[in-house]
């Protein structure tokens, strides 16, 4: 296969134009409850290390260890989604916006 500098330029300018969620900031939005005591919820948003949004069970996890140090134990991940809707989730996460 003969590569050409036009190739190679336009697969080079393809990659760097072309977001990938492994690649970008990740955020997941979630429903935790209160481990003991009275029954307490909270919606949250949480940044994860790039990459976690291409695995749903590792963000899971991710975010479970995180909010158990403060009691909570993680009930759903309603979505991981990139920074571009990070603005749009802050006003109902409240107070747990990016607390974790």
């Amino acid at each position: 296969m003969t590569y050409t500098f036009k190739n190679i330029t336009a697969a080079l300018v393809l990659a760097l134009a072309t977001p990938s969620m492994a690649s970008a900031q990740c955020y997941a939005d979630y429903k935790a409850k209160q481990a003991t005591g009275d029954l307490r919820l909270h919606y949250g948003v949480i940044e994860l290390a790039k990459g976690a949004c291409a695995d749903p069970a590792s963000a899971d996890a991710r975010v479970q260890a995180r909010i158990l140090g403060e009691g909570w134990v993680l009930l759903s991940i309603m979505s991981l989604f990139g920074a571009d809707q990070l603005n749009t989730k802050q006003a109902d996460a409240g107070e747990y916006f990016l607390r974790y």
